[in-house]
């Protein structure tokens, strides 16, 4: 790792989460940022490994769960922050250095509400029921749906999955009278 980024004692980090860099700033015992690194998401574990336990502060976010787990298992104390509560931290412009610095400032904040990491076996079932929650709401509209057409035919099916699933056996073997040109244009006159 490059002298530039080597750590320093810090009492407060501030880690602006990325898909391959990370922006990390780091807090001084006064509050003021004291460095600005990036790093590659390879080398963020590298960093914190060599420095002292210290407060590491990042916005709640896709991929901040496994960063948190594997920052807490190095002995840092990692606060989550919903990323409602960063944004009044931040002083002007949004770019990455600004977030970082903000991210640092609201964990320092005493009266901050922080999310507290999950364990793989959490976020695990979080994930299951997410993609549970998915799969009712592809059924329903696709029932709702089937039912759309069926009522284009006149066939009108009742609400729910369960009595779906009992009425359509039903309708598919009753035969289905569909009007032709000529019953139509008998029907008009």
């Amino acid at each position: 790792m490059p002298q530039r980024n080597a750590p320093r004692s810090a009492a407060v980090y501030g880690i602006d989460i990325g898909k391959n860099i990370f922006h990390v700033v780091r807090l001084g015992s006064d509050g003021e940022p004291v460095q600005k690194v990036r790093l590659r998401s390879d080398t963020l574990l590298q960093f914190f490994e060599r420095e002292a336990p210290a407060i590491v502060g990042m916005e709640s976010c896709a991929g901040s769960q496994w960063i948190a787990r594997k920052i807490q298992a190095l002995g840092h104390r990692v606060r989550l922050i919903p990323a409602q509560f960063v944004k009044p931290y931040v002083k002007s412009n949004k770019t990455d250095i600004i977030d970082e610095e903000a991210i640092a400032e609201a964990a320092t904040r005493p009266t901050m509400r922080f999310a507290t990491p999950k364990s793989a076996e959490q976020a695990d079932l979080q994930a299951l029921h997410r993609v549970r929650d998915q799969m009712i709401g592809m059924r329903t509209r696709l029932i709702n749906q089937m039912r759309a057409f069926c009522l284009e035919y006149g066939i009108a099916l009742r609400q729910g999955a369960g009595l779906f699933k009992l009425d359509v056996p039903q309708v598919l073997e009753r035969p289905i009278k569909r009007p032709f040109v000529g019953d139509v244009e008998a029907a008009r006159r």
